[in-house]
């Protein structure tokens, strides 16, 4: 039997991403046209961002919590949230819920040691940059973590709080995104986080100087895997 996934959800444009990749992609694990059962919870943005302007991670953990019971109710066994950030306070999230959760750190890490890198740079968020959630992750898996400098975090903040998550994907934040990479290869880096779920929409892995991990499709994928295995939990 196939587990249900549900995706608790915060920008619309990455969550359709991670929807989309479980759906697109399950016909290659599960037959033509088939992906398993998938439910989605969505508060609005702007709840989340309240907390997030002034790293209240105790709302946010409120809110994920929120989602997670509502995504139960409706059958869900195995919980994925495709945002980054928002994974400052998934511990309190996973505890307070009767399924299991997948991180997402946790499965880019995997990621990286298979592809064998070494040193990661982490695009994301300014909150994700700054914070443990990937330092903490890929150290603990060995792997060097480096993110980009301020002028460049307040960018990549700008671009995606203004931009991506309204769907505006330009030329010009896809010249700058590249530029940050290249600066990060420039100080050892041989890997880079995608690590905001909308930044793989601005940037195609060609695009990148460095092997792209693309953080929603490889939590996505994680899950699917998860979901599809032999024995999974029911």
């Amino acid at each position: 039997m196939t587990l249900r996934v549900g995706i608790v959800a915060c920008s619309a444009e990455g969550a359709a991403l991670c929807y989309r990749t479980l759906c697109d992609e399950g016909a290659h694990v599960m037959g033509p046209h088939m992906h398993p059962e998938v439910c989605l919870h969505n508060h609005p943005l702007g709840e989340y961002t309240r907390h997030l302007r002034v790293q209240a991670w105790g709302g946010v953990a409120d809110l994920m919590i929120s989602s997670a019971h509502k995504l139960e109710a409706m059958g869900a066994e195995l919980l994925i949230c495709p945002d980054n950030t928002l994974h400052h306070a998934w511990q309190q999230a996973a505890d307070a819920s009767r399924v299991p959760w997948l991180h997402i750190a946790e499965e880019v890490a995997a990621e990286a040691r298979r592809q064998g890198l070494s040193s990661l740079g982490v695009l994301g968020t300014r909150n994700l940059m700054l914070g443990p959630v990937y330092r903490t992750v890929l150290e603990a898996a060995g792997l060097g973590c480096e993110i980009p400098p301020p002028e460049d975090r307040d960018l990549l903040d700008h671009v995606i709080f203004d931009q991506l998550v309204y769907g505006e994907f330009h030329d010009e934040a896809r010249r700058y995104v590249v530029a940050m990479i290249r600066r990060l290869a420039e100080r050892g880096c041989d890997g880079v986080v995608l690590g905001c779920s909308e930044i793989p929409l601005l940037l195609q892995a060609s695009d990148s100087p460095l092997p792209a991990l693309d953080s929603t499709r490889i939590l996505a994928r994680a899950a699917l895997r998860r979901a599809t295995a032999d024995d999974a939990p029911r």
